[in-house]
């Protein structure tokens, strides 16, 4: 009779203490299962959800330096008497939109988005205006200094961050696209075209607001609507931007080739170190700078790495609890049983076999709790890992991080953009949700789990067996 049959017969003879084991080791097996799955689940939820919140760069002028050439010019006019009344003036900082698309063509560039402004005045149409004051004019007022229309240049609407936010939405026509860069398309928004009567495919003309003989035909392939609600000012009500392509504004202001705000989207948000740098080099001008947006990528990696941290805190704690509480089990029946033991070791039996039924009887055991850990370990990791997630939210929602540009734009390969951003602003962690699948991955560790419980287990009972002799047990019992 091998030994492996004699742990058959012994755990059928033994049914009551048998089903107590498999519950204890169900248990057991359960939590440790419940601490893989959540874990596995975390750092898989963590990459998915950190990639998908993503996380832009922003390329701007670097407003550290134009605030140290400001004091610097003050500084000066206030030691002049001759120009003391004068005021500091500054050229907004530009870089070539061929150094922009070459910083897209770095690797972990999934969209860009150019963003240009200029402003123009209205010709042979009106700008809407909500105020009745004189000194802001009626409809159609404006002043002529900064111009009544603004039209914001984008590589695409959908990567404008009114768009991507939701403030603004496509109502009749299309965005603008790649495809409208050296176009005069534009896309104006629904109140502005309901108050001049305007409709998809008419043609408005904007004047140059220094040289109003300066004229520009405009061509209208979509309207917008706006949620957000004017401040009083004609200039500043949102129905009087115009969106087109950033070629059409460079064209207006007088800036063909030049840039002063970009946005990337990052297509690995745990690389945006790495762009920065390699960005920094091709750029190559302390006049701009950029600037990276990656807090909301990192609240959520923080949340889900505490989740993940929890759980293998929890697989260790209950494996070494499992081991504890089976190797006293497997400690006690073993000492019930010197007289079985004895009687073995005395027929000839090696103690090595003796230990190995002890182990064959426990891991049987375990394979049957291992089943049912797996049936049960989804809907308890389920719950528990909620309850972490929420834990985790909680202690995260008092802690506000600062939020830098953001949005995003045209595809390098011409699809569709992705993302979104804001300007500025506070933001918080957003809450990300743990997917606990059960997978193989998981049931092979819980099996390496259970193997390590049953070898530590029956250790401890072995080294009493290898130490003695059959005469003395015998004469023990």
């Amino acid at each position: 009779m091998n030994f492996i049959k004699r742990a058959g017969i012994t755990l059928w003879a033994r049914k009551g203490r048998t089903i107590l084991l498999m519950i204890t080791s169900s248990v057991i097996l359960m939590f440790v299962m419940a601490g893989l799955i959540i874990q596995n689940a975390a750092l898989t939820s963590a990459k998915t959800a950190t990639n998908s919140i993503g996380s832009t760069v922003t390329l701007s002028q670097n407003r550290t330096k134009m605030m140290k050439q400001m004091q610097k010019q003050m500084a000066s006019s206030s030691s002049s008497s001759s120009s003391s009344s004068s005021k500091p003036t500054f050229t907004q900082a530009t870089t070539t939109i061929a150094k922009a698309k070459k910083i897209a063509a770095l690797s972990n560039v999934a969209s860009y988005n150019v963003s240009t402004s200029t402003s123009v005045n209205a010709s042979g149409f009106s700008a809407v205006s909500t105020t009745t004051s004189s000194t802001q004019g009626g409809f159609g007022g404006g002043t002529s200094n900064s111009g009544d229309i603004q039209i914001n240049g984008v590589s695409a609407t959908a990567g404008a961050t009114s768009f991507s936010d939701g403030t603004a939405k496509i109502t009749s026509g299309r965005g603008i696209k790649a495809s409208d860069e050296g176009t005069n398309n534009v896309v104006i928004e629904s109140e502005l075209a309901s108050a001049n009567s305007l409709k998809v495919g008419d043609t408005i003309k904007v004047a140059d607001t220094s040289d109003s003989s300066e004229k520009t035909t405009l061509k209208i392939v979509g309207i917008y609507k706006v949620k957000t609600t004017t401040d009083g000012f004609s200039q500043q009500d949102p129905s009087n931007t115009i969106y087109g392509s950033y070629t059409l504004s460079n064209k207006i202001a007088g800036t063909v080739g030049k840039v002063s705000n970009v946005t990337y989207t990052m297509s690995d948000p745990s690389k945006t170190k790495a762009f920065v740098t390699a960005a920094k080099k091709i750029l190559n001008d302390s006049d701009m700078t950029l600037t990276s947006d990656a807090s909301s990528y990192k609240a959520a990696a923080k949340q889900m790495k505490g989740v993940a941290s929890f759980a293998s805190k929890i697989v260790w704690i209950v494996a070494i609890a499992g081991v504890l509480i089976l190797g006293l089990i497997i400690l006690l029946m073993t000492r019930e049983r010197r007289r079985e033991i004895g009687i073995l070791v005395s027929l000839g039996e090696t103690k090595g076999k003796v230990i190995a039924q002890l182990f064959t009887e426990l891991l049987i055991v375990l394979a049957v709790a291992l089943g049912v850990a797996t049936a049960a370990g989804t809907a308890v990791s389920g719950s528990i890992s909620n309850t972490l997630v929420q834990q985790q939210q909680s202690s995260q929602q008092s802690a506000a991080t600062q939020g830098a540009p953001g949005g995003s734009g045209t595809s390098k390969t011409g699809g569709a953009p992705t993302g979104g951003g804001g300007m500025g602003g506070t933001t918080t962690a957003q809450t990300t949700d743990i997917d606990t699948v059960l997978t193989p991955a998981a049931v092979a560790e819980l099996g390496g789990v259970a193997v390590l419980i049953a070898l530590l287990s029956v250790g401890g009972a072995g080294i009493t067996i290898l130490r003695m002799k059959p005469k003395q047990i015998l004469q023990a019992d």
